[in-house]
């Protein structure tokens, strides 16, 4: 048998979690003896359609036994799942619900599935360290990713289901990067409104733009105001070993969201497909978890309060 070679197309290669799963991707791709070439969208939609179009539209002997992606944009790239089903190349789409999957997957004889982690149980998690962090409630930042992604609806959904009715989030937008975490944190400090607000945590849809707005506040010019801002709690979500988990133990991040790499998992059940015939399950859920746990975060902040209460 010939060596089976796939396509893996990630949103941007500027994002941490992105770079796990690459790493994942090429891990699996090196122990299973299959070719795997890696290609990132620049967080662009249109990028990402014409990328995967041109390689389902490869000269037949030029194109891979499969794809897998994680979709920049608000759908889940349904045009070039279709396309690829009709030449031939089966699909795994990552970190997404895909409701096309079931058609595609009655009218061939490849393997198409998803594998996502439960984003709004993301975001349920990251409500119930808040309420770990701020019993009584307050105020806090929040970062979200884009508006056209599901990932950051389900994230905020998930969040304003579990955190503390008197918790009021002031909402910005990011680009699922450092450099947007940056910038969103930049431009609002130039407004005046930012000076109104006591704040009491900065909380972020992912590791990388929490670290951005870390850098944000530490290039204030006033020292005091300076470390008012970065001695908050700051938040993320992704949790990979050597980004938010090392932020975290490093005290730059009080807690994340560990979301498990899934993309050389999906590696795997795309081989084991193409060789056994053997379909995976058309949608596979992986589980986030919290980091610390919510009951080392809670007595965390319970003993905090305890002691600044008797100051």
């Amino acid at each position: 048998m010939s060596k089976l070679n796939f396509v893996a197309s990630f949103t941007t290669a500027d994002n941490d979690y992105q770079i796990l799963q690459t790493n994942s991707a090429e891990e699996a791709a090196r122990r299973l003896g299959v070719g795997l070439r890696v290609v990132h969208a620049e967080n662009d939609s249109i990028v990402q359609s014409q990328q995967l179009l041109k390689v389902i539209q490869a000269p037949l002997g030029e194109r891979p036994a499969a794809i897998l992606f994680e979709p920049v944009g608000g759908t889940a790239l349904p045009q070039v799942a279709q396309a690829a089903a009709s030449a031939g190349i089966a699909c795994a789409v990552l970190n997404r619900d895909a409701d096309y999957l079931s058609a595609l997957r009655r009218s061939s004889r490849l393997p198409f599935f998803s594998i996502t982690t439960d984003h709004e149980e993301v975001g349920r998690i990251q409500g119930r360290q808040l309420a770990a962090i701020l019993p009584h409630g307050g105020t806090g930042l929040y970062i979200e990713g884009p508006s056209q992604s599901l990932a950051a609806k389900q994230r905020n959904s998930g969040t304003h289901q579990t955190k503390t009715a008197n918790l009021e989030l002031k909402s910005m937008k990011g680009q699922w990067t450092e450099e947007s975490g940056y910038r969103a944190i930049s431009s609002w400090l130039r407004l005046s409104t930012s000076q109104h607000t006591q704040f009491d945590l900065l909380a972020a849809q992912d590791d990388s733009m929490a670290m951005g707005a870390r850098r944000a506040f530490q290039e204030l010019a006033d020292p005091a105001v300076r470390d008012r801002w970065l001695n908050l709690p700051f938040l993320g979500c992704d949790g990979g070993p050597d980004s938010g988990q090392a932020w975290v133990r490093r005290g730059l991040l009080v807690a994340t969201v560990v979301i498990p790499a899934n993309a050389g998992q999906a590696l795997e059940l795309l081989v084991r497909a193409l060789q056994t015939g053997a379909a995976p399950a058309e949608s596979i859920l992986t589980v986030p978890v919290s980091f610390p746990s919510l009951e080392v975060l809670a007595a965390k902040f319970s003993a905090k309060a305890h002691s600044a209460a008797k100051l």
